[in-house]
Order: structure tokens, then sequence, then C-alpha cells
């Protein structure tokens, strides 16, 4: 495997890694506050975040029209994804949600051959055995299928789109850009909508502060940055895989900074994850376009 495989490999966990123990932060952030001010607060940081590495390019132009049409694609997509999700959640559970949502990791591949890309037979059974995971981790989900479910179904759906749209931009954008612009929409949109449907003070801005600020920096203005270099030179199918992990991490991290504890079948279900991510690196498969074009140009 090349140098850039391993290396977008290692980002995209890292990517992982930082989004499971955001779910951490999230559920302190939400204590003192509505989940639509909790999340515009976070992508606020994300945009403050980046905007020095933008206006300080030294020349480059960080954004350019195919950066901003992507970017704004990007944006939409979180907006609809993240609050389908919490439309959802008030009528389904916590569980269900989580495993509705990972399904995004089935969906990729079928949406990444609509533009292109291509998957091989590891990657859809890193996807399947990941899913199966989810499933394992994600407790009791029975139950018949519910309204909540259909919007929680809409936010995998989008979230899917999402990442094959990274895979096509990434190689072409600058990463910041496309990050900053992304970051920007929902920064100016789910403020608004947090205005109108929630209650926002200042003293739950405060109470929940540092909450907010490691989401702000770490789950987006570090991890959504990394995804889009990590998937540069990495399968939508197979970052799709990878990022699936954040479930397990989630659940590692609660374990040792909650207390929480694992049942057998929930251990099961983060091994099954991890070899859905090992069968999708392991297994051979064609080069995308950014793998060839490395190979033409090994320093971009």
């Amino acid at each position: 495997m090349r140098a850039h495989a391993l290396r977008a490999d290692a980002t995209l966990t890292l990517v992982a890694l930082i989004w499971g123990s955001g779910f951490i932060a999230q559920k302190l952030g939400m204590d003192h506050m509505g989940p639509l001010a909790y999340t515009g607060l976070r992508y606020i940081i994300g945009v403050l975040m980046l905007l020095p590495f933008v206006l300080r390019a030294r020349g480059r132009r960080r954004i350019n029209r195919k950066t901003l049409v992507s970017g704004l694609l990007l944006g939409f997509c979180m907006v609809i994804a993240a609050n389908a999700q919490q439309i959802g959640l008030v009528t389904t559970t916590v569980s269900r949600a989580g495993f509705i949502t990972g399904l995004y990791v089935l969906i990729v591949p079928f949406i990444g051959l609509c533009v292109g890309h291509r998957f091989s037979f590891g990657h859809l059974a890193g996807a399947v055995l990941a899913a199966g995971g989810l499933y394992m981790l994600s407790g009791d989900i029975s139950g018949g299928l519910r309204t909540g479910d259909l919007w929680v179904g809409l936010c995998a759906l989008v979230w899917a789109f999402h990442v094959v749209i990274v895979a096509v931009a990434a190689p072409k954008a600058d990463a910041i850009g496309l990050a900053f612009v992304q970051f920007a929409v929902v920064a100016l949109i789910t403020p608004i909508l947090a205005f109108l449907f929630e209650e926002v003070s200042v003293q739950a801005v405060i109470e929940a502060r540092w909450a907010v600020l490691y989401g702000g920096v770490f789950s987006i203005g570090l991890a959504f940055t990394l995804q889009i270099i990590g998937q540069r030179h990495a399968p939508p199918t197979h970052a799709a895989v990878i990022m699936s992990l954040e479930s397990v991490f989630a659940a590692v991290f609660g374990v040792v900074l909650l207390a929480e504890k694992l049942s057998v079948p929930e251990l099961i279900g983060c091994g099954l994850m991890f070899a859905g991510m090992l069968v999708s690196q392991a297994w051979p498969h064609k080069r995308t376009p950014a793998e060839k074009a490395e190979l033409i140009d090994p320093v971009r």
C-alpha cells in the first residue's frame, strides 16, 4: 500500500477519534442549551478558527469558483443532515438514531458509482461489517418504523452525499478554503434556526463554554478539515467505513470518561467495526483518480 494511502487512513482514523470524543462534549454542552444553538456556536468557532488562514493565503486563492460551489453544497448538506437528525430524535430513540445514521456507510458506495467512484468487494464487505457492528453497538432498536426514523434516514442519505461530494471536490480544492465555506453556511443558517425554535441565553453559553470550545475547535475546525485532506487519497466507501469508527471511539470515551459500561454484544459490535475497517483497507482495489494523479504528481 502506498504511503499516501496509509496517511489518508491514519488521518481519517484521527477524524473518527475526534468525532467520537466530541459526543462527550455534545452531551455536556446540551445539558445547558438546545442542539441548534450548540451546533451553531460550534460552526461559528470553526469559521473563526480557519479565517486567519483564509485571509493570509499569501497570494494563493484558497476559494475559487469550484471551491465555493462545492463548499456551498457541503454546507447545505450539513445543515439538512444535522437538523433532520435532531427532528428525528423527538420521536425516536438515541440508539435507533445512531444506527440509522450510521447506515450512510452502506449508501455511499452506490452514490459514489454515480460519479465514477468504483468500489471493490472488500470495500463493500467492510461496509456491511461496519453496519453489522453498529447494529450490535446500538443496543435495543426493536419496534416498528417511526416518523423520527424517516427523518434520521434523511440524515443518513444526506450525509452519504456529503462524503461523496468531498471525495469529488477534495483532490482539486484547497482543504482550508473548502472547509471554511461549508462551515460558514452552517454558521449563518443554524443560529437563525436556534433563535426561532429554541431559548438561547448568555448564561447558557457561559455554562457550556468548554464543551462548545472543544466541539468548535476539534470536532468542527480540525476534524472536518482533516476529513477533506484524508479523502483526497481514499475511495469514498473506504473513507466511510473508517469514519464510522466514530461510534466505537464514542463508546470508548464513554467508558473512560463517563464510567459507562459496554455489554458483550456491544464489545462484539466494536470488534466487527474494526474488522470492517481492516477488510476495507487490506482488499486490493483499483486506484481512484486522485491516486492516479498522485503517481504523476507525487508532491501535490
